[in-house]
């Protein structure tokens, strides 16, 4: 892994109501094509605005994911089941929106050549299952979180354990897996791809570099959480260009809808600019209401 560093150039905390969830639009871009989702409905719209297809959705579809011919749907169900509010595993023909197979899981990732990676957490669920581009089983993991394809398929876990077990891994063929780092969070967000293939990864208030070989290295100690507070902490990574923004979401312990949003502006330093013994940055907090 190279030497990636960060300089920490604004930190704001502001106090409110929770902000605003996911941001509307296609669930899935590739080739001029969208994949779009609303309640009990699919579409695939072309480039010009034109819809391919339509579909009945039994669920309310909340990401779609490309490979090949084929698109993989996952939805959240409109009535509480043994799953909670987990809905299909959709696996449809991009060209025509014909249903190819039904499955279970509530993360993917396309894996190329019309393949898929499947996860589902809970009730002693902590797997990750490979389908090939008819929906049959090729291969399975003890492993689930946020996938990241690329030098093989990784995973930064999540697994809602306290004291966690999470790691970020590398899922190999025949269900063997490469363990990389423990990780400090249960819950951590999504990571970010950096272009060498570094993942950022926001672990309980700290940001981490985990390289291609699951080396793993501090950038910056913004918000340490000790265990007994993580729960109440939602984060999340943007990257624009050689910027970083970084926020995490406190919850109040007592005031229901109370809500403290902590964000950082990092500058991203490549690892040729800088030294490979640079220490973690330090954060100066300013609040502004």
């Amino acid at each position: 892994m190279g030497s990636w560093r960060v300089t920490v150039t604004d930190h704001r905390r502001r106090s409110g109501g929770r902000p605003q969830g996911r941001p509307e639009g296609p669930l899935a871009r590739r080739d001029g094509l969208e994949i779009h989702g609303r309640d009990g409905e699919l579409s695939c719209v072309e480039a010009a605005g034109r819809v391919r297809w339509r579909r009945p959705c039994p669920g309310r579809p909340n990401a779609a994911h490309i490979s090949a011919d084929r698109v993989l749907v996952t939805t959240d169900s409109f009535d509480y089941t043994a799953w909670g509010h987990l809905g299909p595993a959709l696996l449809l023909d991009l060209a025509d929106g014909t249903p190819v197979a039904e499955l279970r899981g509530e993360r993917a990732a396309a894996l190329g050549g019309g393949r898929f990676a499947l996860g589902l957490e809970g009730y002693d669920t902590f797997d990750t299952w490979a389908y090939d581009r008819d929906g049959t089983l090729v291969d399975s993991w003890r492993s689930y979180g946020h996938y990241v394809v690329g030098s093989g398929l990784r995973v930064v876990e999540t697994d809602r354990r306290r004291p966690t077990a999470s790691r970020v891994v590398r899922l190999l063929p025949g269900g063997r897996i490469e363990r990389g780092p423990l990780l400090a969070d249960p819950q951590a967000p999504e990571p970010l791809v950096l272009p060498d293939g570094t993942l950022l990864v926001l672990d309980a208030g700290t940001l981490r570099a985990v390289g291609r070989d699951l080396d793993d290295a501090v950038l910056a100690e913004l918000h340490p959480l000790a265990p007994d507070r993580q729960h109440r902490f939602t984060g999340s990574l943007h990257r624009t260009g050689g910027r970083l923004d970084v926020s995490l979401v406190e919850r109040h312990p007592t005031r229901m809808g109370a809500y403290t949003t902590h964000a950082w502006r990092l500058e991203l330093h490549p690892p040729h600019r800088g030294r490979a013994d640079a220490p973690p940055a330090q954060v100066s907090i300013e609040q502004r209401n």
